[in-house]
């Protein structure tokens, strides 16, 4: 069990000032605030500073409400999961999340061309604080769905079913922006809640809430749990798919050549291809093989055939300097044997690091709310999800993540209600905090 730590009231003032230097440092928009991040700012925002902004009897008003709605969180949660929802059929789930913001009180609340819903408490500077949440599921988890007896329900500390463990995250949001409107606090900068579509594909719905919000953005929260875990920077991610051709024909006209012997020796070249050297003992590439098809019957020699390839890195120089040796290895291979190698690209996220981000006020902060809700966070800069598209395009962002249940993508999924409400006052606390609230 978490536990809350000890009620400083006499800080109260301290944290006041400790927010306004934090506002400072975030800086107005995406070119200053990259600026901002280069150099080490001091960790102004601490746990006491948390401590004493929790209770502020606004900010307190806010956080018991958390607490007296759970049982209602929990069965949003639980409507939110039943709504059918893989990439790119998200519309229904769309529309019920964009009725629940506009009854919590968010403003000029909308579903975009590519089902993102996105809703906000207005501020007055201009600029806006970006909380994101993924709306969209797996495929495997809307079979699940459309096969189960009954539609996720509350069981106990749990919300039980397909769909629930993802949806999390907006039933979140959700109670944080509930949070603020029975809290009377008012935020000098907007708050945005944006639950995005297509993540699972692409992110398509991250790079349009991006292309909307970067010229005004202090910063993102990619929202995937309570906080046990802070990243600040992304990992670069490529997914291809890799085709061989080549000659078919009966076992009889003779085994060879084959392109199962092409694609055979093009894994174990890839597997042993050289990685950029480890930074401070920690891995900065990577690069796997985890799929193969070919073939259909024993008798017969396949045409064609498949097999995946997972490249990754934190820089996109060694993302580039990898797939050049690929390209070199599969170019070898063909000169070897008559086959064709063709390369597909299936997924493409890309690397982001910003020059001082582990000492800006949103990880200290992040970080700080973390501590005071029980958790010890791990903080790096491997993220791989949402917040990759704004910290690539040069915008302060984190992901703040946890376990949110278990059993995801199986048809026993289940979430976690306890860990719902922390990761609602995660986000309820952080916003006051960076979004200037003021009585």
């Amino acid at each position: 069990m978490k536990r809350l730590l000890p009620h400083c009231p006499g800080l109260c003032a301290a944290a006041r000032a400790l927010t306004l230097g934090a506002l400072c440092l975030l800086g107005p928009g995406p070119a200053s605030a990259a600026q901002e991040a280069g150099a080490a700012q001091p960790a102004e925002v601490t746990v006491a500073t948390v401590t004493a902004t929790a209770q502020q009897a606004q900010v307190r008003r806010g956080l018991n409400w958390l607490d007296a709605h759970r049982d209602h969180s929990a069965r949003q949660l639980a409507d939110i999961g039943a709504i059918i929802a893989p990439s790119g059929q998200e519309q229904e789930r769309a529309h019920f999340v964009a009725g629940a913001m506009r009854a919590a009180g968010l403003v000029d609340v909308r579903v975009s061309p590519v089902n993102n819903v996105v809703g906000r408490i207005a501020g007055t500077s201009g600029k806006a604080l970006v909380f994101v949440s993924t709306l969209d599921d797996l495929a495997t988890v809307a079979q699940h769905q459309r096969a189960a007896a009954h539609p996720p329900r509350v069981s106990g500390e749990r919300v039980v079913g397909p769909g629930s463990n993802t949806s999390l995250t907006t039933a979140a949001l959700l109670a944080a922006a509930g949070a603020w409107q029975h809290s009377g606090l008012k935020p000098r900068h907007d708050i945005v809640f944006a639950a995005v579509a297509g993540e699972e594909t692409g992110l398509l719905g991250m790079r349009e809430l991006y292309r909307d919000y970067r010229e005004r953005a202090i910063g993102f929260v990619d929202v995937l749990g309570e906080g046990e875990v802070i990243e600040y920077g992304g990992i670069g991610i490529h997914w291809w798919r890799v085709t061989a051709r080549g000659e078919g024909g009966h076992t009889l006209e003779g085994g060879t050549p084959n392109i199962n012997q092409a694609i055979g020796r093009a894994v174990d070249r890839l597997l042993q291809l050289p990685l950029p050297a480890p930074v401070d003992g920690a891995a900065v590439a990577w690069l796997n093989v985890a799929v193969l098809d070919s073939g259909a019957v024993f008798n017969h020699r396949p045409e064609t055939g498949w097999f995946s390839l997972d490249v990754r890195a934190l820089e996109a120089g060694h993302l580039a300097m990898l797939e050049d040796d690929v390209r070199r290895t599969l170019a070898a291979i063909e000169a070897e044997l008559p086959v064709s190698f063709a390369l597909e690209a299936v997924s493409t996220l890309p690397p982001g690091q910003i020059a001082g981000a582990r000492e800006s006020q949103l990880v200290r902060s992040a970080e700080a709310v973390s501590h005071y809700l029980g958790s010890s966070p791990r903080i790096d800069n491997r993220g791989s999800s949402n917040m990759n598209i704004a910290v690539a395009g040069g915008t302060p962002a984190i992901q703040i993540g946890s376990e949110r249940g278990g059993r995801r993508g199986y048809p026993q999924e289940w979430a976690d209600i306890p860990t719902l409400q922390r990761t609602s006052r995660h986000v309820f606390l952080l916003s006051v905090i960076l979004g200037g609230a003021a009585p």
